[in-house]
């Protein structure tokens, strides 16, 4: 297989694989093939490849200079999965978001501030904007700095994610069902669509706290 240039960054608490558009095939079916082996397929755990056998270290950002005058990058999100070995655009991924600025500046599809700079992403999963802001001291990316998320271990720099009207943006509607609080099944659930589309259920109401650990 041919080489092929991408850059490994971790966004939020996922880790995924940076390419520009340019550098893969146009053609979607081809490109997705190229991904999987890329990846590490056809092996579930990516041995020998650049995934992690997991679905969060399991994906892939490709970035292109926008052709609107309003948008810096286009961002198209796609989730390799390692079990099934498929590759989906269905949904957005906000982590890898976070990492499609410090990728643009590095590329030079942004020219970075001597400060901070802004990066307007068109992410073209659900055509949402997302305004990043970032630190660029010297007018490169640091990515040193004392911000700290839940589930990541250590520190790093502080990405700021700026969502633009994005209630909806996959169902077509803040609440799809058109009702705050429904029941189903016996379940009270409430179902939103803010930038992803999730079914909202109290702990409780399966004898849980909401503090078990991911292996209970």
């Amino acid at each position: 297989m041919p080489a092929f240039a991408c850059s490994m960054i971790r966004g939020g608490s996922s880790r995924g694989a940076y390419f520009l558009a340019d550098h893969l095939p146009a053609d979607p079916v081809a490109r997705n093939e190229l991904l999987v082996r890329i990846m590490g397929g056809p092996d579930a755990l990516q041995v020998d490849g650049i995934g992690g056998g997991h679905p969060l270290t399991s994906k892939v950002a490709i970035i292109s200079r926008s052709a609107e005058t309003d948008v810096d990058v286009d961002y198209l999100f796609l989730q390799i999965d390692p079990t099934r070995q498929t590759v989906s655009d269905a949904q957005n991924c906000g982590n890898l978001l976070a990492g499609v600025g410090l990728f643009a500046v590095d590329q030079g599809l942004v020219e970075a501030g001597p400060q901070s700079t802004l990066v307007r992403v068109r992410m073209l999963n659900t055509n949402a904007l997302c305004h990043l802001d970032l630190l660029t001291p010297g007018g490169r990316f640091e990515p040193a700095g004392s911000a700290s998320i839940d589930g990541v271990p250590g520190t790093g720099s502080p990405i700021v994610c700026n969502y633009l009207d994005i209630a909806g943006s996959s169902c077509g509607a803040l609440l799809p069902t058109g009702a705050r609080r429904e029941m189903v099944a016996g379940i009270a659930v409430s179902c939103v669509d803010n930038g992803m589309p999730v079914v909202v259920m109290r702990a409780a109401d399966f004898d849980l706290s909401g503090y078990e650990t991911p292996e209970d």
